[in-house]
């Protein structure tokens, strides 16, 4: 693994009838909603990892800590932004930030763990069976 800290990463999207809110159960009106924006800024995390990883690794998110300041309505595009601000061994830490086109959206903090893909399905699989 090579991350050093500055590493971006971007993802997008539109505000979409399946993104909403109403659709995905975290409130009841069209615009997008808590839960999509959150994936997006995971999404933008992972795309700064992108290139640094070992074949046999991965990350895997652990923690995220946001606030949603502004809603988007629909057909609206949205983006998300990843910095990594923090290395702690397998541990990653990012400064994660969500757009419209009216400006920002949410920000906040999100950790992720850098696992071998393998390991980590095998522990999963282990607790299917309990």
């Amino acid at each position: 693994m090579s991350m050093e800290l500055g590493r971006t990463g971007r993802a997008a999207a539109a505000v979409t009838e399946q993104n909403t809110a109403a659709a995905m159960g975290s409130g009841s009106l069209p615009v997008f909603a808590t839960p999509a924006m959150v994936a997006l800024m995971e999404a933008a995390a992972v795309d700064a990892c992108r290139g640094a990883l070992e074949e046999d690794e991965t990350t895997v998110g652990t923690r995220m800590e946001v606030t949603h300041d502004a809603a988007s309505p629909l057909g609206m595009a949205v983006r998300a932004e990843a910095e990594l601000t923090a290395v702690e061994g397998r541990k990653l830490t990012f400064a994660v930030r969500a757009y419209d086109g009216a400006g920002p959206i949410g920000a906040g903090v999100h950790q992720r763990f850098v696992v071998k893909s393998g390991r980590f399905l095998d522990k999963a699989a282990k607790r299917g069976e309990a």
